[in-house]
Order: C-alpha cells, then structure tokens, then sequence
C-alpha cells in the first residue's frame, strides 16, 4: 500500500500532492513542503498509508468523534 501526501485547505478541502512506495519517501516529501507553508493560510500537509487514493480521501475526510472523558464534562 502506498503513502498519500494531501494539503488540506481551506472548508478541509483535500488536494493531492502525490504518493510514494515508502514511508521514508513520503515522509521526506511532506516535511518539505510543510516546511513552505504560510502560516496564515492555515493549510497543512497530512500524511497517510491507505489501499488507495479515496480510502485515503475518505479517511482524511471522517468526522472524529471527541473523547467524552477530554472534555471535562464530568469534572
């Protein structure tokens, strides 16, 4: 399974930036073009090793649930 690159923009808008066979490869890859990042934007780069290009989308793009217990409602 290869390792997808992904900038995630503005409205978590998903582009593709590419993928690579190895972890290595790909980490390389996004710590580079993190590191051309403006700030302001609030874009960022994600990494992620999936079966295929929309398995990788669809992860990237799920809804988390928040932790009961981190927010303190039981305080």
């Amino acid at each position: 399974m290869p390792y997808y690159v992904f900038r995630l923009g503005m409205f978590k808008v998903l582009e593709k930036q590419g993928e690579w066979p190895s972890f290595k490869e790909a980490r390389v890859h996004v710590n580079a073009l993190r590191k051309t990042l403006d700030p302001k934007t609030g874009d960022k780069y994600k990494m992620i090793f999936a079966e295929n290009e929309i398995a990788a989308q669809e992860t990237l793009s799920a809804e988390r649930e928040l932790d009961q217990r981190l927010t303190g409602d039981d305080w």
